[in-house]
């Protein structure tokens, strides 16, 4: 009998093990996330320009960007993945010129330093990031990554404050095309606007 019970006790956790992978996996779904992917997209003549992120939500907090003392959620002068979850990743078909610097083509993680009248865009080639490192899900460990080694290109470009009519809640990026066949790339959150202007290299 001792036998038996111990046979049904070890089939009964290997089923609720079963059961448990897909849970976990669907909490981990981009549909049930807080902050869900969004993609911007545009085509600069035969360059196409592409950028996947997390989109969080103001939700109740007051205090997005500012100075570390105030106890900002994105501190000035800290590195920040530019959304939520994984860092966000850019793609360029062909080599481009952002804010006037060479950027040539290929993926990128995606930073950003916020400041309070401009902000640094940094494209880095590390790619598959947990934010701005390594997260191990085993170990439940946080390993920063080494970006100033692997940054490609930073640029800096100004910071600009919406009107509170203006606000946006839910972070986003997206494109705007400008004059001469380019583009702004714009960062807003709450009453925070960023462009960064990407056109064709020559």
């Amino acid at each position: 009998m001792r036998v038996r019970r111990s046979t049904i006790a070890v089939a009964l956790a290997a089923v609720s093990a079963a059961l448990l992978v897909p849970a976990l996996a669907q909490d981990l779904h981009p549909s049930r996330r807080k902050s869900p992917l969004g993609m911007a997209r545009i085509t600069l003549g035969d360059a196409y320009v592409r950028v996947v992120y997390g989109r969080p939500y103001k939700r109740d907090r007051d205090n997005i960007f500012g100075t570390k003392e105030s106890g900002a959620v994105v501190p000035y002068g800290e590195v920040w993945r530019t959304g939520a979850n994984e860092a966000t990743e850019i793609t360029v078909t062909r080599d481009v010129r952002v804010a006037g610097s060479k950027l040539p083509a290929g993926t990128y993680s995606l930073f950003t330093t916020p400041g309070a009248e401009s902000w640094k865009v940094h494209f880095n080639s590390a790619l598959g990031l947990d934010g701005v490192g390594h997260f191990d899900p085993v170990a439940q460990k946080f390993t920063p990554a080494d970006l100033p080694k692997t940054e490609v290109l930073a640029v800096e470009v100004r910071a600009k404050t919406l009107p509170e009519d203006q606000e946006v809640d839910q972070f986003t990026i997206d494109f705007e095309a400008t004059a001469g066949g380019g583009a702004d790339m714009i960062l807003r959150w709450i009453r925070t606007e960023v462009r960064v202007p990407i056109a064709l290299a020559n």
